[in-house]
């Protein structure tokens, strides 16, 4: 066998290899529900090595029909308002950024995006990791319903220190299950979400009453929960 034949073998099992070691979690996940995610673990490794004081990392599984539609229509409202129709990636919002030179585009992300991000990968902008997020992205939208993107967004996004997924927010800073949350703590949830280490629910700044608000204005003119239904 020659050194170029070798040499394409090697690429097509590398190739393949790289195909069922990435594929085979998502098709698992897509029904089982992630006990944890990369951005956790590296979270809570993060604050033993540094010994960060009085951190807790809260997180509990909360199915999507236990989750208050109104967290949903915020959630979308506030991270990404074609995820019902996108394909993963808002060209549209990827193009604008691109165009104004902005190299942190608010808004480009997808919630698709984000659980490919969160679920499997780390944080940083270098190229490996944006492209294992494209492909993450693909392979998520392929195998995965809508409906689960958005259940497992919901259940492994970061909403304060610590505190991953509706059942743990909605439990810290209300008092109640994820089901019960009105539109305002659902809108209020959703605007921490761009820097939920800095915004606080259970003291919100003006700034953060004004995004809330603008996310109910928001998911209102969308329709509301009805926006989803077809989910």
């Amino acid at each position: 066998m020659s050194a170029r034949r070798r040499a394409a073998r090697l690429a097509v099992q590398i190739a393949l290899g790289f195909l069922v070691a990435t594929a085979v979690p998502v098709v698992v996940l897509r029904w089982v529900p992630p006990l944890t995610s990369s951005i956790m673990l590296q979270r809570e490794i993060g604050a033993r090595l540094t010994g960060e004081r009085g951190f807790v990392l809260r997180h509990h599984w909360v199915p999507l029909r236990q989750i208050s539609p109104e967290l949903a229509i915020a959630v979308v409202t506030a991270e990404d308002q074609k995820f019902p129709v996108h394909s993963g990636f808002d060209w549209g919002s990827i193009g604008d950024a691109i165009s104004e030179g902005d190299d942190r585009p608010r808004g480009a992300s997808t919630l698709t995006q984000q659980v490919a991000k969160n679920l499997f990968l780390w944080p940083g902008r270098s190229l490996v990791r944006k492209g294992l997020e494209a492909w993450f992205t693909v392979l998520l939208e392929a195998l995965w319903p809508k409906r689960r993107i958005l259940e497992v967004y919901l259940n492994v996004a970061e909403f304060g220190t610590g505190v991953y997924g509706a059942g743990a927010a909605s439990e810290r800073f209300f008092g109640k299950p994820a089901s019960a949350l009105d539109r305002r703590e659902a809108a209020l949830l959703a605007a921490v979400l761009p820097s939920p280490r800095r915004m606080r629910v259970a003291d919100p700044s003006p700034y953060l009453l004004e995004r809330a608000a603008w996310i109910e204005r928001n998911a209102a003119r969308l329709g509301g929960r009805s926006y989803l239904s077809g989910l």
